[in-house]
């Protein structure tokens, strides 16, 4: 499969290049029965469309989903679900005069050390605009999470140095996210970072962040205790997304300054508060809703670091294909900051790891 399909049982196939004709993306294990149509993805389309705002890419698309198959009379028919989804602002002019040279934080020279040549055109298939199809898969996990009760939510937690305050990540509401251009709940911070931002397209430069990441409703149970732990498939996911380059969840990198006494979350009978079902839990959350590797029933939280936008029309030293130093500035129209985009594609792939072992699940203990 080349690394083009992603997941178990929900399984998700994506093609095309951001300046070809446009991408498909094929979803297999769907349930049938769930009501499904355009106006059901175009929200979170919307959220990581280009051109939303001023402090992201100006590329302008349309983004609107045709849903070619797996779908009948509005709901799924259980069979693959087929999406297309056309390139309409191409501007493959931009990047006539770099075609011979590497771009730097770019997979120009990987790509040519893998497949021998590239396309140069906006990064070809290693493009961010590839995740238009991993945003669409994700809203229908997230459709058939909320039938069972789950929910995931993304916001920016930083960007640069400014990091915003967070109290209860579980209080955290869509409308407290979409509030502001930035996606940061936090609405004192989000002003100091949508100016930072502003001021890095100024210079023509960019900036950095985190993601935060919360998953609540996540029965326990779900995930496998050696090779496909839920934390790893989790760890997976978000870093097979452009430009990720930390993850952690809970106490994350904190935990290695603490001692055992501190970190550990002991249990406790929720018993007078949960009607239902198990009342078992912990009474802090330090292990971010996995132990084991298998979700234990609390919120599950990760945080993604993204680093800044490696396309800058500033000049960069490099070399061209041939070896030869050079510099190069690159055109076209990207995103100062990648970080208020990205949280609808942090979302999508949690979404998809969550639904795939939530199928594991069901159809290994079958007391769902």
């Amino acid at each position: 499969m080349a690394g083009n399909t992603f997941g178990q049982l929900f399984c998700v196939t994506t093609a095309g290049v951001s300046h070809g004709p446009g991408y498909l993306v094929i979803i297999d294990g769907c349930p049938p029965g769930l009501p499904l149509g355009v106006d059901d993805l175009m929200p979170d389309l919307r959220r990581r469309a280009p051109g939303q705002s001023s402090i992201v890419t100006q590329r302008k698309e349309d983004d609107v989903p045709e849903i070619w198959s797996g779908v009948f009379e509005g709901k799924t028919d259980g069979t693959s679900i087929g999406i297309l989804f056309h390139n309409n602002d191409q501007r493959s002019r931009d990047y006539g005069d770099i075609k011979d040279k590497y771009r730097p934080g770019h997979a120009d020279f990987t790509f040519d050390a893998k497949y021998g040549f590239r396309d140069y055109r906006g990064g070809g298939r290693s493009s961010a605009r590839e995740t238009i199809c991993r945003v669409a898969a994700g809203a229908i996990a997230k459709k058939i999470l909320a039938q069972h009760g789950m929910r995931v939510l993304g916001y920016v937690k930083q960007v640069g140095s400014i990091v915003a305050d967070i109290p209860d990540p579980t209080a955290i509401t869509l409308e407290q996210i979409e509030a502001n251009e930035v996606r940061c709940p936090d609405a004192a911070k989000a002003a100091e970072m949508k100016t930072l931002i502003e001021e890095m397209r100024k210079d023509c430069d960019s900036i950095g962040g985190i993601c935060e990441l919360v998953a609540v409703g996540v029965p326990a149970g779900l995930g496998e205790p050696i090779f496909d732990k839920l934390k790893a498939d989790l760890a997976k996911a978000l870093l097979s997304l452009p430009a990720v380059m930390g993850f952690e969840y809970g106490a994350g990198f904190g935990v290695a300054t603490m001692r055992g006494s501190q970190n550990n979350d002991v249990f406790v009978n929720r018993a007078p508060r949960v009607s239902g079902g198990c009342t078992i839990g912990t009474a802090t959350n330090r292990h971010g809703g996995m132990l084991g590797g298998i979700s234990s029933g609390e919120p599950i939280i990760c945080r993604v670091a993204l680093k800044p936008t490696s396309s800058l029309p500033q000049a960069q030293r490099t070399v061209t294909t041939s070896g030869e130093e050079t510099t190069i500035a690159t055109k076209g129209r990207h995103d100062p900051c990648l970080l208020p985009r990205f949280v609808p594609m942090g979302e999508a792939m949690m979404a998809l790891v969550l639904v795939d072992h939530w199928l594991r699940f069901k159809a290994q203990c079958g007391n769902v």
